[in-house]
């Protein structure tokens, strides 16, 4: 898997303890590497990082990367061979309540990652995440392309493409010259991510898991927005992928790469829930949630990727479709509730063990190495 770089590498992991953190170590484990993470807190509770005792297997620095100084010695003493910038506010509601906290963390937040390695200068690969939501959504019906315009209407997105420039300005000024630089970074953008272990707040899948673990309806927002939902795998596939293929080829280096599913997976957040609703075992899918349709919030009804740069350059596609991605998401928190956590970490490395297989059945470049 991804040409075996990762085994035996040290990999440090921003934003460690939340969803796709929690994930991503996971399968950075299965590979081998040494993993490092750096968190201000366990961010939710339940949590994924908690529950499956993830701490244990790995270093971790309990430390806010908007302290710079903090950021700069833990990338000083540690020296990663990689680095998963993924520490971020991530909410599109909390960004209207707390706006400077959103805008701190994720754009001087990246600022103090890039800087850490600015200062270190040791050989890194930095894979910097941002979001789907970096661009000026204008609803279109097409895929946005990594070259369209950056923007948003609202704090969030407004920070996540202040992110994506911070990230473009640090790479000309700082990066781009392999000669006087040992660092090489690029962006990726994805969204709409569901999975296991998210227990995030105003995120519909996490809303409905909670209302349903009480035997409570949940009430749903914006039910005919549509959204291209995808597996936390296949985001995380691709910035390994794209790891994998900056570590190999300096060409990459200052590149962005979007990572989304097939245009046919987008389903309406109806169609989700009703989805889902199935896989915790509810005969009446409209006993499963009712619809509340006023929100104070503005939050776009349409939004999607053009990934063709992905596939072109790293040669990457989506591995599950829109029926696994539901099983895989509903059977791991069914298993929660209904199971034993302690074996939530074995189902997480089998749902990461299935994905790999089928990766490979397709044909997949990372998967075949």
């Amino acid at each position: 898997m991804f040409n075996n770089i990762y085994n035996g590498k040290k990999i440090l992991i921003t934003g460690n303890t939340g969803f796709k953190g929690s994930w991503l170590t996971i399968w950075l484990l299965r590979l081998g590497a040494n993993v490092y993470g750096i968190s201000k807190n366990v961010p939710t509770n339940p949590s994924m990082f908690s529950d499956l005792q993830l701490a244990k297997k790995i270093k971790y620095f309990q430390n806010d990367i908007r302290d710079l100084t903090k950021v700069k010695e833990i990338v000083l003493n540690v020296k990663p061979d990689f680095v998963f910038h993924l520490a971020a506010q991530p909410i599109v509601v909390t960004s209207y309540l707390d706006p400077i906290e959103t805008i701190s963390t994720n754009v001087m937040g990246t600022a103090n990652i890039l800087e850490a390695l600015r200062a270190s200068n040791h050989p890194c690969i930095g894979i910097i995440i941002t979001s789907d939501k970096c661009y000026d959504n204008i609803e279109c019906v097409w895929g946005y392309k990594e070259t369209d315009a950056l923007g948003g209407k609202d704090i969030y997105s407004g920070s996540k493409g202040a992110a994506e420039l911070i990230i473009k300005s640090y790479y000309h000024s700082f990066f781009k010259d392999t000669k006087k630089s040992n660092i090489k970074i690029l962006s990726t953008r994805a969204g709409n991510v569901i999975g296991g272990g998210d227990w995030a707040d105003y995120r519909i899948v996490p809303d409905c898991i909670r209302a349903w673990s009480k035997e409570e309806i949940v009430e749903v927002r914006s039910p005919k927005a549509t959204r291209p939902w995808q597996h936390v795998l296949e985001p995380l596939s691709g910035y390994l992928a794209a790891g994998e293929a900056l570590y190999a080829d300096n060409i990459l280096n200052g590149e962005s790469f979007n990572f989304g599913p097939k245009p046919e997976y987008s389903q309406s957040v109806e169609e989700l829930i009703s989805d889902l609703s199935k896989r915790w075992k509810f005969k009446d899918f409209k006993k499963a949630f009712k619809i509340y349709e006023n929100t104070e919030y503005h939050e776009a009804k349409l939004l999607k990727l053009n990934c063709d740069k992905a596939l072109f350059h790293l040669k990457w596609l989506p591995v599950l479709d829109y029926k696994e991605v539901i099983e895989f998401t509903g059977d791991w928190y069914y298993n929660y509730y209904h199971g034993e956590k302690k074996k939530m970490f074995n189902l997480s490395e089998e749902q990461i063990d299935f994905y790999e297989q089928k990766a490979f059945n397709k044909g997949i470049k990372w998967a075949k190495q």
